[in-house]
């Protein structure tokens, strides 16, 4: 049986919030491996650190103390502009809201990652309409976002967070207002295009009827990872 190579490695991360008259412990002592072609789900109730976990694995938040490796690197000694160009290499980003800018179109919008990493205009769009083909929107490289469904955006955020082959894709909430069909619509093309070539997936959400598509599940609660399972029926 092979092995998997550790992709993320966290130990022992915590992050203070200081509001000012007090100090907010978001994370208490994280401690997670996650592997690499894994998608790994992480749940529990609002406010438990989810969202902050998946931000300081993507660089975009520094833990208070701890370590967190992405890849080998420890995003936290880097410079800031080294740590910038790290992220626009190496992770995608499936965001609950979408962040489609809405006055440019499908294709233009998937294409932005490229661009940030320096390819011409012109490819980019080129490299975005093939993107978006692969995600079933082929049609739809000119419609703007407001001409798209729920279901379709979601479709142009996954495209644009796969567009520049990032190794790591962190998605929040991917399918919350989606209905039952789109989200799981949704989830099979993560399962088949985000983890194909051996890339690592890891989704917050609170939506338990994906919960069967994650290879683990991390279940958070109050800063803690409280256990990780194999199965959605280990969490009962």
């Amino acid at each position: 049986m092979t092995v998997k190579p550790i992709a993320i490695r966290c130990q022992n991360i915590t992050k203070i919030y200081d509001t000012g008259d007090q100090q907010v412990t978001a994370l208490n002592g994280v401690n997670m491996d996650i592997l690499m072609g894994e998608l790994m789900m992480l749940v529990g109730p609002s406010g438990c650190g989810k969202t902050t976990l998946i931000s300081i694995i993507a660089g975009i938040l520094d833990q208070t103390s701890g370590d967190c490796k992405l890849f080998g690197e420890n995003l936290l000694t880097l410079h800031s502009k080294d740590k910038l160009q790290f992220r626009a290499e190496n992770i995608g980003f499936v965001f609950q809201a979408y962040n489609l800018l809405p006055s440019l179109n499908a294709a233009e919008n998937v294409s932005v990652p490229l661009i940030i990493n320096g390819v011409k205009r012109a490819v980019a769009e080129r490299k975005a309409a093939d993107m978006l083909e692969k995600v079933g929107l082929g049609a739809r490289t000119k419609s703007l976002p407001a001409e798209l469904s729920g279901g379709q955006q979601q479709r142009v955020a996954i495209a644009r967070a796969l567009i520049h082959s990032p190794r790591l894709i962190v998605c929040d909430e991917p399918t919350s207002a989606l209905d039952h069909e789109s989200g799981h619509n949704i989830m099979h093309l993560m399962k088949e295009v985000a983890l194909d070539q051996q890339r690592v997936l890891v989704i917050v959400t609170h939506d338990a009827r994906i919960f069967n598509f994650a290879d683990r599940i991390a279940e958070m609660d109050d800063g803690h990872i409280v256990k990780v399972v194999n199965s959605a029926a280990e969490l009962k």
